[in-house]
């Protein structure tokens, strides 16, 4: 128990696609697919339930996640604040799931998705391994972030259009130019647009800084219009599906 919660974790370091990565990747899928299958068609008021305990779970687990960083000596303003964008979508994904905001949704379905998945495929883990509470608390965290965004688009019923990608796009350059002067004044790395992270990273395939932060503008880009193709072929069928039966109602109307 002592090693579940240690600072200088005395285990075998993490290992990208070991067993127990995949594994969770797995149980992180089946977890989605289950929750969706089970609520689609479920009361108003079991869904709203659900919705309350995802949220509670993303707030608590991210608390968590500051408190045990401050007893272990490693809470520092250039690490903490919630900027980054994981971090920051913990706690709008969570408001989202509670209010049923649109505005929120659009963001937690680009970034939350795009944003999440890399992370879990390649986690900031460092030497923390399972079972130590670090790989629980990261897998919670952005495990919860897809769910959220999932959860909205397929038992909601929520839909984002070509404007939401516009709308992103904008909000979040801003976003990161606000980012970039608070790395640049308190030191830290943020977004990871003052330099790559020390860890293994999908970063490490790109250019050296800067040039990596264009590259991932537009990798940003292609994520967003590959998330966005399921959603503008569904768009396309039902309006089809529409027309072909406004036709046939006025061709019986005709007749």
């Amino acid at each position: 128990m002592i090693q579940f919660f240690v600072k200088d974790y005395m285990g075998a370091p993490f290992q990208f696609f070991g067993l127990p990565h995949i594994i969770v990747l797995l149980l992180v899928i089946l977890f989605n697919v289950l929750l969706v299958w089970l609520l689609k068609n479920s009361p108003g008021k079991i869904k709203r339930r659900i919705a309350f305990i995802l949220a509670a779970i993303l707030w608590v687990n991210e608390i968590g996640w500051h408190v045990w960083n401050y007893f272990t000596g490693q809470w520092t303003i250039q690490t903490m604040l919630p900027l980054h964008l994981c971090s920051l979508l913990v706690w709008t994904g969570a408001l989202m799931l509670v209010t049923k905001n649109y505005a929120i949704y659009e963001f937690c379905y680009f970034l939350g998705i795009g944003g999440a998945l890399p992370a879990l495929l390649t986690p900031d883990l460092g030497i923390y391994r399972y079972p130590h509470y670090r790989f629980f608390q990261t897998y919670i965290s952005h495990g919860l972030i897809i769910t959220a965004a999932i959860y909205m688009n397929l038992v909601e019923g929520f839909r984002p259009t070509w404007k939401s990608i516009l709308r992103v796009a904008l909000w979040i350059n801003i976003y990161l130019g606000v980012v970039f002067v608070i790395n640049m004044l308190i030191g830290s790395n943020y977004a990871f647009i003052a330099h790559k992270p020390p860890t293994a990273s999908l970063l490490d395939i790109l250019p050296p800084w800067p040039w990596y932060i264009l590259w991932m503008e537009v990798i940003g880009l292609v994520t967003c219009l590959v998330l966005f193709f399921p959603i503008a072929v569904s768009n396309w069928r039902s309006r089809s599906i529409e027309k072909r039966n406004n036709a046939v109602r006025l061709d019986q109307v005709t007749k």
